[in-house]
């Protein structure tokens, strides 16, 4: 007789788009579904390139899960098609309306607009929160129609530290940011009896900081593992933990997941 699978199995066949998946956050968030079992993984991003890339290393990774993955373009940076470069994608996602998802993951990201207040300007505010904030928001919209209703069923955000620990010249980050809580807590009602809940990272060691000469970010490296409680950066494959836990938990929704090696225990600074 086999052992029960009461607790291991809970994303046996599901079927999850991750939004943000060629790389960082999303490429070990999509290890982490395979491996627990779903039946289709559904990656986005605004290049085909980085797409194709990613499906190949899935692929190597994971050759009996071959066709298992799959990938679509979606610019969530182009402010006049936003939206519909969203119907888009979930029109690919469930093959025309005709699968509903499971879950849907949230990674996306673009380069941080870090920049004094007195140097922005209105339009600057406006595209950073483009792929960051609108464009879930407006995913939220289309996830009523095309998440399977029922507890089982999420549709996850990402997040960030700044939302809950300032720093100088990050403010226009950190507003958006902020409002991921108060985004989730009202999809949450939205999207009952489906749920949503928001992936809080603090600093991580992704392809978002390989803009920085390798001497700086070994530096910023270590100063980040001397700063923290657990003494080191994290990495992707840690939040994918975080992503776990909330698709397999069906009694959480509406809250802000933490996950940022401690530093909000720190003082100030």
């Amino acid at each position: 007789m086999p052992d029960q699978q009461k607790y291991n199995n809970k994303l046996h066949d599901t079927r999850v788009l991750i939004i943000g998946g060629s790389s960082g956050l999303g490429f070990t968030a999509a290890e982490a579904i395979l491996e627990s079992g779903a039946g289709a993984v559904i990656l986005s991003s605004s290049n085909p390139q980085r797409i194709g890339t990613a499906l190949d290393r899935l692929k190597a990774l994971y050759p009996s899960r071959a066709s298992a993955v799959s990938g679509h373009e979606c610019n969530l940076a182009d402010e006049v098609n936003l939206e519909n470069n969203i119907k888009a994608l979930f029109d690919f996602a469930t093959d025309n309306g005709s699968k509903k998802l499971d879950h849907i993951l949230f990674t996306a990201g673009d380069r941080l607009a870090i920049k004094p207040m007195t140097e922005t300007t209105f339009d600057a505010m406006k595209q950073a929160g483009l792929v960051r904030f609108f464009a879930p928001l407006l995913v939220g919209k289309y996830a009523i129609k095309h998440l399977k209703a029922g507890r089982q069923s999420s549709f996850i955000i990402t997040s960030g530290g700044v939302s809950q620990r300032p720093h100088q010249d990050w403010t226009v980050v950190g507003s958006f940011a902020s409002g991921h809580f108060g985004m989730v807590r009202g999809l949450a009602l939205d999207l009952a009896p489906r749920r949503c809940m928001v992936v809080c990272p603090g600093f991580v060691n992704t392809e978002l900081w390989d803009w920085m000469e390798a001497d700086a970010k070994n530096k910023l490296l270590q100063g980040v593992a001397s700063a923290v409680p657990t003494q080191a950066a994290a990495q992707p494959e840690d939040i994918a933990q975080a992503y776990l836990y909330v698709m397999k938990d069906p009694n959480c929704t509406g809250q802000v997941i933490t996950t940022d090696s401690g530093n909000l225990l720190k003082g100030p600074g």
